[in-house]
Formats: C-alpha cells, structure tokens, sequence
C-alpha cells in the first residue's frame, strides 16, 4: 500500500472533463455527499464514490480495504463498485445526538488509500432539490416549479427478501414501481427527435449536461464477487456520458417501456455460488428510492 492520503468530497464536487482516463488500475475515491435529519431527530449520512477506471469494477469485501470508523466497519456499504462518478449510493443511519464527531469511510484499491469523511456541517445539509442538481435533472431548463414539487418514485420488491438459487438457475425478480411522472413522463415519446438527433451529433461534455430525465428501474449488484447476468440488460447507474452507453448520461439511451401497472420483471443468473445482495433502484430523472433482495447461491 503507497500512502494513506484524507480525500473530502462534499456533493457539489465535480471532477474535470479533461482528465486522463483509465481502464483500469486506478484507485476509487470514497465520497461524503451530504446529510439529512428524519423525522425522529436521527441523521442520515449520504455516500458515493468516483471509480478513476472506466472498465474495472473491483470487489472490495468488507474488512481492512473497505471499512467504517468509528463503531461497525460495515455501515451498509457496497462492496461492487461500478465506474466513474456514483452519486448517493448509500446512506448510513446515526442517532440524534451524533454532535460533531466525525464517521469515517476508508476504501484501498490497487494499492492506494482514500477516505471519506462524514459531518453534521450545516454546509453539507441536502435536501431533493440539491439531489435532482447533482444528478443534472436541474441543469436543462427543468428548474419549475413543477419540477421542485418532485417527489421521488418508490421501488417495492415482491416476494420475499432473501432467496436461494442455484448457480446457472435463472432468479426471476419481481418489483413494482410508482412515481409521480415528475420531472418527466414515464412515456418514452417525450424523448423527440430533434434531443435524440442533438445528442447524436453533439456527445455531452460533462457528466449531468445533456440528460435524459425519465423514469427506469435498474438491478445490478450491490455486494458479491460472481459474475451476474441480467436479462433483459439493466441501465447503468453511473454517469457513463459515452456513445452509445447504456445509460441517461449516453448518446443513444432511450427510457425503457414502463408497464401501465408498474411491474417490473427481471431474472439473475449467478456463475458463482456465494451470498449476493441485489440492489434496485428508481429513479425519474430527478430523484431515486432503492431496495435490496439478498441471494444465496449454492453450487
């Protein structure tokens, strides 16, 4: 390991378009992106990361490479870690009466250290509106109010929440979404042709210029090391701006169909036995809701 170096990212960080890229074999930079207070006093601490590789996505296990001080090393965190840019992945829970100590996320990856560091600072207070600017659902003349009455989409899985499988053996993944239809319509025609044929002549610069802002469901791993197959494939959650990605952020990403009814079906093949958790989120553009199905895997 080189070096232990403190790395603070607050949510309105953005990291230069010009940088250099890479593949793989760069580290991943833990990030604090803010904190919010629920409704009983306790606080909610928001975290992301930025994958410096734009191919490799480390699994990083919980333990001396992947923890949390003070108290539990494990706070929920992922141990997948997808490329590039991830904005609010996770939040860990702490009671009311946190004061200004600080909680500490500590992620080591070819061979470099970064942390994230986590504070009540007024400062760092996020609230929906600043969520939906940091993921560019407010950077495209969608600031109405309209848009500000937002709120977000909720992602229910059916069934039971932990399931068991055989490796090879199709898991089918059942989910309902709802959402209010803002900032956008689920109806993929409000997609025109002339933001299609823009963005096709014109790739995005930046990370949240030039978004689609639609409603989509997307399961991907949240923790495990096989290899997960979904069909039909999901929309990435990271910030991949390239032509062609699978993503809002890409040139080509069309909304998916949204059945009338909400329902939403996916199946998992697992090439590996092991304990997997599945993540699934909402997101309308704007703002997002997650659930989680945790998998056993027997050979």
């Amino acid at each position: 390991m080189k070096k232990l170096v403190v790395f603070f990212v607050a949510a309105f960080l953005t990291f230069p378009a010009s940088a250099q890229t890479y593949m793989k074999g760069q580290p991943i930079f833990p990030a604090f992106e803010g904190w919010r207070q629920n409704d009983d006093g306790s606080i909610n601490f928001m975290f992301g990361y930025m994958n410096e590789n734009w191919e490799e996505e480390p699994f990083i296990p919980i333990g001396e490479n992947n923890f949390f001080t003070p108290g539990d090393a494990d706070r929920g965190q992922p141990t997948k870690f997808f490329p590039r840019r991830n904005r609010f992945v996770f939040e860990v829970n702490v009671p009311s009466d946190w004061g200004d100590r600080e909680l500490v996320w500590t992620v080591s990856v070819n061979g470099e250290t970064y942390t994230a560091h986590a504070t009540t600072d007024p400062n760092y207070i996020v609230d929906n509106l600043l969520i939906a600017s940091e993921g560019g659902s407010l950077g495209i003349g969608t600031s109405s109010p309209e848009s500000r009455a937002n709120i977000p989409p909720v992602l229910t899985l059916q069934g039971d929440t932990t399931r068991t499988i055989r490796v090879g053996e199709p898991l089918t993944v059942m989910s309902h979404v709802a959402d209010d239809g803002i900032p956008r319509s689920r109806v993929r025609n409000t997609i025109d042709a002339n933001q299609l044929r823009r963005r096709m002549l014109f790739p995005p610069r930046k990370p949240t210029v030039d978004k689609i802002n639609a409603l989509y469901v997307s399961w991907n791993v949240y923790r495990g090391e096989g290899e997960v197959t979904f069909d039909p494939p999901q929309t990435k959650v990271w910030e991949d701006t390239r032509t062609g990605a699978n993503s809002p952020w890409g040139v080509h990403w069309l909304p998916p169909e949204i059945p009338a009814d909400g329902m939403i079906e996916v199946t998992a093949t697992f090439a590996e036995p092991g304990t997997y958790i599945l993540w699934g989120r909402a997101d309308d553009g704007g703002l997002y809701h997650d659930t989680y199905l945790t998998v056993n895997v027997t050979p």
